[in-house]
């Protein structure tokens, strides 16, 4: 069974940074598509950061492209999202998923396993 566990939420003031980190356990397959999403309060959950874990291949939404930087960790199934210039449109509901890569895109359809989020809140 695989368990997707987030951390490094919290509170911050505009232009602060955070580092989330994420790691799923019980992942046995080769490789996997690792991603961060988002939900704000009354919106759509929205992708952040994907990287396929062969090769590091990253992509960004275009609303945190420049800002933040998605990496995968030295140990196995880790991965980080560095979030630098942080705004108070960036406060949501952060998740770290993880897919099969059979497809890796900034989609949730492509994820499989979820974690239960932590929250960050960019005051002005």
């Amino acid at each position: 069974q695989v368990q997707v566990v987030e951390s490094g939420g919290g509170s911050v003031q505009a232009g602060g940074s955070l580092k989330l980190s994420c790691q799923a356990s019980g992942y046995t397959y080769g490789s996997a598509c690792m991603g961060w999403f988002r939900q704000a309060p009354g919106k759509e959950r929205e992708g952040v950061a994907r990287i396929y874990s062969v090769g590091a291949n990253s992509y960004y939404a275009r609303s945190v492209r420049g800002r933040f930087t998605i990496s995968q960790g030295n140990a196995k199934n880790t991965v980080y999202l560095q979030m630098n210039s942080l705004t108070p449109e960036d406060s949501a509901m952060y998740y770290c998923a993880f897919g099969h890569a059979r497809s890796c895109r900034l989609d949730p359809v492509d994820f499989s396993y979820w974690g239960q989020g932590t929250q960050v809140t960019v005051s002005s």
